[in-house]
């Protein structure tokens, strides 16, 4: 009976052996599955639409930027940094001096894009973030070009031909940011010019002294064009021809004609009755 009952034990025994063995194969295929998403993650990336991606392994640039799409790397080894390539629009406050020493303030609203075949070269040389594009690179050549226009006016012609500055300003910012090559400017804006009301008078009164004086040139070079008709179409007119046109205009009512020019004859008199 006792050895019955070992062997019965045995048998009951083994029996729960054999079944765990089920367990630990689910747990391995989880563990597996686990594994293989994990490194599937790390192989496969998406470029959302408008960026592209810097690939790095080990921390050196490798490779042209990843457009938008789905993209691979190896895992562990390679990282991503996506930056922004469609157009930004940065509006930007500053002050500068006038070329006679005035101060002035004013908004520059700068719209630029960053060149998605250089942002390998903006990654590894100056740039690791798409935050510090505009502060390390576009608004360090704005402010330059802003003060380096402004200095070369004074502040009466700032404010008298504010739209023909803001195109020179972008046409050097422009200049400025293409010694790198680094962004594409699109256009530049200058808005909210602010100066010191003592000086806005001044102003006003010399616009309005340059358009009096606009006028008076323009009525000059009128008389003088009309001096220039009267004298030609003297110049062009003999007696002959004066005698013609009066014949031709003449009614027949007239009292005195004229005599013919070149001749000794009196003046003829028409119904000279009362």
């Amino acid at each position: 009976m006792e050895s019955e009952f070992r062997r019965v034990a045995k048998g009951k025994g083994g029996d729960n052996g054999g079944g765990s063995g089920g367990p630990g194969a689910l747990w391995f295929l989880m563990a597996g599955s686990l594994l293989f998403l994990l490194v599937l993650s790390q192989t496969v990336f998406i470029v959302p639409a408008g960026t592209v991606a810097v690939i790095t392994t080990l921390g050196r640039v490798t490779g042209s930027p990843r457009g938008a799409g789905p993209n691979f790397k190896l895992p562990l080894l390679q990282n991503t940094h996506r930056f922004n390539v469609k157009t930004q629009v940065r509006p930007e406050r500053f002050g500068s001096l006038t070329k006679d020493l005035q101060v002035i303030e004013a908004t520059a609203t700068v719209k630029y894009a960053l060149r998605p075949q250089e942002v390998g070269r903006v990654y590894a040389e100056i740039a690791t973030l798409d935050g510090d594009v505009y502060p390390r690179i576009v608004q360090p050549s704005l402010l330059k070009a802003l003060k380096s226009v402004f200095s070369r006016y004074d502040l009466v012609t700032i404010a008298s031909q504010w739209g023909s500055i803001s195109e020179e300003v972008e046409q050097q910012v422009d200049t400025e940011l293409s010694r790198f090559g680094y962004v594409d400017v699109q256009g530049l804006d200058l808005t909210g010019l602010q100066i010191a009301e003592e000086y806005r008078a001044a102003i006003e009164e010399k616009q309005i002294a340059e358009q009096r004086l606009q006028r008076a040139q323009t009525e000059v070079r009128i008389a003088e064009e009309e001096a220039k008709k009267f004298q030609t179409l003297s110049q062009s007119l003999d007696e002959q021809v004066l005698y013609k046109l009066f014949l031709d205009k003449w009614d027949g009512n007239t009292s005195v004609v004229p005599s013919f020019p070149g001749s000794q004859s009196v003046p003829v008199i028409v119904d000279a009755q009362p």
